[in-house]
């Protein structure tokens, strides 16, 4: 069964943080991106799948297919560092069966209505709600950029919004 070592939210998925620093942090021996968008992209989820380090595993699916999957205990075995490229993605997977513990929120861009409220990390009303909704399901929300951040607690951060 894969054992999921990190759960991080990043809109940039697959990056050099990601693969110069958090897989290594965490022991990843694969990385499962769950992105709709990406899954529906042949030319982009190749470049994804390439930006990877060789001897780390990628795969790609889609939110539903990914929820199905976990279900099913389909994922297979390794050290599994999974990336979703915003909050909406993970809700809509964790109401879909996905059973994880703790997500990190690693970088969500800036854009209208959007706040500032950790180094590169941005929310809006709409993330808000979602992260509350994750809380009251028993999931532990926290905020680190790179591994040398100390982590920012959900109630830290909603404090700043």
């Amino acid at each position: 069964m894969a054992n999921i070592v990190l759960c991080r939210i990043d809109s940039r998925l697959i990056h050099g943080q990601v693969v110069t620093k958090w897989v290594g942090q965490s022991q990843a021996n694969r990385i499962v991106v769950v992105s709709d968008e990406l899954d529906a992209d042949p030319f982009m989820k190749n470049i994804y799948l390439m930006a990877a380090p060789p001897n780390i595993k990628v795969d790609c699916y889609g939110n539903d297919s990914f929820a199905a999957t976990w279900k099913e205990n389909r994922l297979g075995d390794g050290n599994v560092l999974v990336l979703f490229p915003s909050l909406a993605a993970i809700q809509q997977v964790v109401q879909n069966g996905f059973d994880v513990g703790t997500i990190q929120v690693g970088g969500l861009g800036g854009g209208p209505s959007r706040k500032a409220v950790f180094q590169n990390i941005t929310l809006d009303e709409k993330d808000v709600g979602i992260l509350k909704d994750l809380k009251s399901r028993g999931i532990q929300v926290f905020f680190q950029t790179i591994p040398e951040d100390k982590p920012q607690s959900l109630d830290d951060i909603l404090k700043k919004f």
